[in-house]
């Protein structure tokens, strides 16, 4: 790197823009707590009820419920730790600790939640158990109850989502796909999944009360179980991904390599690498070839300029790099290739979070 790239302090933006930050982890910390709630009083009631009705879909269902509640402790941690200031040995801060905590939450989904419903289908076939039809009744209206509760909690995780598209100007499906907070994605997707296997419960555990047949209910838990693997592993391949070092989304890597390209000093962008640190930091480390007939105090200049402009427009870019280097012939091919593969990514993907300005994203 450059003597000169440390030039300027690093800078994480204006105040008004941490300050919508904080706001956001405040609303995903209430939508946190509204799901840990509903999930704490749901399991007990499942619970209490697939013991009543010896329903094995019920107490899949309160298996489900008991790794939720547990994984919103994980993800209220992810977000208090998260938000610690940088020290000497995490000088880049804290923002992956989101990252971990949301992966050992897709763990407890999987555990406690997958193979355990699996393991209550295996023994639902081999126990040929039926209810009484009192059991059966207890059992739907807790299915019918936890239905509403956990419909609650998706909701408020709907309407922040929202609240987030309307900012950005994308559509729902937009900011759920391109949601950057790993606590609320989580939230979004237990929610969800809770609502969809509360659904197949009721069927299975009505299809059992209407045939006399216990195999309804043992198939309901292991689809519910294949259900909770299968977020799981979406969960956790998200996390591996931010925890090993994910680059930037692609409309933001174009957007600041255009940015670059255009400064007037700047011949030729030969490298643009970054790196997510958080949800409110990103690495951005770029090897430029400066125009001919500058000195070095102009050097040190147009870098300070450079970064500190790059630092205003997108703040998330909070650690800055410019490595000052001579483009070979090899280099600039390299970039325009580059070039070209940002361009069709972001093409085919539309548009991401990051690519505009803070004031056109709210």
């Amino acid at each position: 790197m450059s003597r000169h790239a440390d030039a300027a302090p690093h800078s994480t933006g204006r105040p008004d823009r941490q300050d919508g930050k904080d706001a956001e982890d405040a609303r995903t910390a209430v939508t946190v707590f509204v799901a840990l709630g509903a999930n704490l009083v749901i399991a007990l009631a499942k619970l209490a009820g697939g013991l009543f009705a010896r329903s094995p879909a019920l107490l899949s269902e309160a298996a489900h419920s008991v790794a939720d509640s547990l994984n919103e402790l994980f993800l209220l941690a992810s977000l208090k730790r998260s938000t610690r200031a940088p020290d000497s040995r995490h000088p880049f801060g804290y923002g992956k600790e989101r990252y971990f905590w949301s992966l050992l939450a897709a763990v407890g989904i999987f555990v406690m939640g997958g193979c355990f419903s699996f393991f209550q289908g295996i023994e639902a076939l081999r126990s040929h158990h039926s209810e009484t039809f009192t059991g059966y009744v207890v059992g739907l209206v807790v299915l019918a109850v936890a239905l509403v509760a956990e419909g609650s909690s998706l909701v408020r995780a709907l309407l922040q989502v929202r609240g987030r598209a309307r900012q950005a100007g994308h559509s729902m499906r937009e900011a759920v796909r391109t949601a950057d907070d790993p606590a609320l994605r989580t939230v979004l997707a237990e929610d969800s999944t809770a609502c969809f296997g509360v659904l197949v419960a009721m069927a299975g555990l009505g299809l059992h009360m209407i045939t006399g047949e216990v195999q309804w209910e043992a198939w309901a838990s292991m689809i519910i179980g294949a259900l909770l693997v299968f977020v799981a592993y979406q969960l956790a391949k998200e996390s591996r991904g931010q925890i090993i070092g994910e680059a930037a989304d692609p409309a933001l890597r174009r957007a600041l390599r255009t940015f670059l390209e255009e400064q007037p000093e700047i011949d030729t962008v030969t490298t643009l690498l970054t790196m997510r640190l958080g949800t409110r930091s990103t690495l951005i480390a770029a090897r430029v070839d400066l125009v001919g007939g500058l000195d070095s105090e102009e050097v040190e200049e147009v870098l300070v300029r450079v970064k500190a402009a790059v630092r205003e427009q997108w703040p998330i870019a909070d650690q800055v790099f410019l490595d000052v280097t001579e483009a070979t012939p090899r280099d600039r091919e390299r970039a325009r290739r580059e070039r070209r593969q940002l361009d069709e990514s972001v093409s085919a993907g539309g548009e991401g979070p990051g690519a505009k300005p803070p004031e056109d994203q709210g």
